[in-house]
Parts: structure tokens; sequence; C-alpha cells
């Protein structure tokens, strides 16, 4: 696993979108975590792992905790995609994705094994996937 990004290198760090609305809904109030899993994600932010966005509505609603990890431009330049994922909440998850995005995410490390159930399938003409 790599080393915390510096304050330099944290643009060019994979992104994040999740959904402000859904985050969290898959724990629910089950989760012991302070703030629940918008703050696991604030907190990849705040530890220059990655740029989160928060959308109001990523169009997923029947799925609960949409998160899009986002290439970083090193990925892009290998075609990296957005890997769309639903029902990523708790500490396993959020310690799994914080692993990959470190590695590089999308178009620089393979999606983790204990991710890989929760991506998205994206038909070919969507927007992003």
């Amino acid at each position: 696993m790599s080393e915390l990004p510096t304050e330099q290198s944290v643009t060019s760090r994979p992104g994040l979108t999740a959904c402000s609305l859904c985050a969290g809904d898959t724990l629910g109030r089950r989760d012991p975590a302070p703030g629940g899993q918008r703050a696991r994600l604030e907190r990849l932010e705040a530890e220059g792992v990655t740029r989160l966005t928060l959308s109001e509505c990523l169009d997923e609603c029947e799925r609960g905790d949409v998160v899009v990890a986002r290439p970083s431009a090193a990925g892009r330049a290998t075609a990296g995609r957005p890997v769309w994922f639903e029902r990523l909440a708790g500490d396993e998850q959020t310690a799994a994705l914080r692993a990959w995005l470190l590695d590089g995410g999308p178009g620089a490390a393979a999606v983790p094994k204990d991710l890989a159930p929760l991506v998205i399938r994206r038909q070919a003409g969507d927007a992003d996937g």
C-alpha cells in the first residue's frame, strides 16, 4: 500500500463522488461510527487520500450508499474509467476503498476483491461508465 499523499500530490489522487442523500442508508441506525458513512468518506478527504464531491443525487436511489471512484490524471492516461459502487458502507469496506485509492484507484489498480461485488455495471451509453 502507498503512503499518504503530500499536500502537493492531493490533486493527483483519484476522486470520489458520493450521494449526500443516501450516504449511510445501508447501515442506517446500526452504524456505530459518529457521522456514519458520510463521515468516513469525509475523513478520506481530510487525510488527503481523495477529493470528495457530494452530489444531491446520483440517480441510483434504489441501491443506497452509492459512491463513484473517479480516476486520477494518471489513471485517465491509462484509460481508467469511473467505477460505481452500491452499498459501500462500514469500516471494512471503507478501509478497502482507502487502500485501493492510495494504490491509484481506477486505471492504476484492480478493484479489490472485497469491493468487486459492490460494483454497479453501467451501460455503455451511460455518461460516466
